[in-house]
């Protein structure tokens, strides 16, 4: 059965960096595009970063406006995993974010940003 498993949440300071990972079970990541998105208290879900299915030896990653200088989302696919590499962490960015791929969904992992 196709699982996704996300990791890394917690509580941090503005200013502070969160590494977030996605791991999945029952299938290999390898051939698709893995999306990062997030929910946060009272908002619609919003997409945040996209990488891309292996295409030639190259992936070029996507990212939403609030992400862009900011998170980095890479591919372990040795690991089955997809990080999101968050800096410069802003209490807007204070979110349920959660992993997707095709149509599978992980439950999230909190991120919460606050001094």
């Amino acid at each position: 059965q196709a699982q996704l498993v996300e990791s890394g949440g917690g509580l941090v300071r503005p200013g502070e960096s969160l590494r977030l990972s996605c791991t999945a079970s029952g299938f290999s990541f390898a051939h698709y595009a893995v999306n990062w998105f997030r929910r946060a208290p009272g908002k619609e879900r919003e997409w945040i970063a996209s990488t891309t299915g292996l295409s030639g030896s190259t992936t070029v990653p996507q990212y939403a406006d609030a992400a862009k200088g900011r998170f980095v989302i890479s591919k372990d696919s040795a690991k089955n995993t997809v990080y999101l590499q968050m800096n410069d962490l802003k209490p807007e960015d204070t979110a349920l974010y959660i992993c997707n791929t095709i149509s599978t969904w992980g439950r999230g992992t909190q991120v919460t940003v606050s001094s």
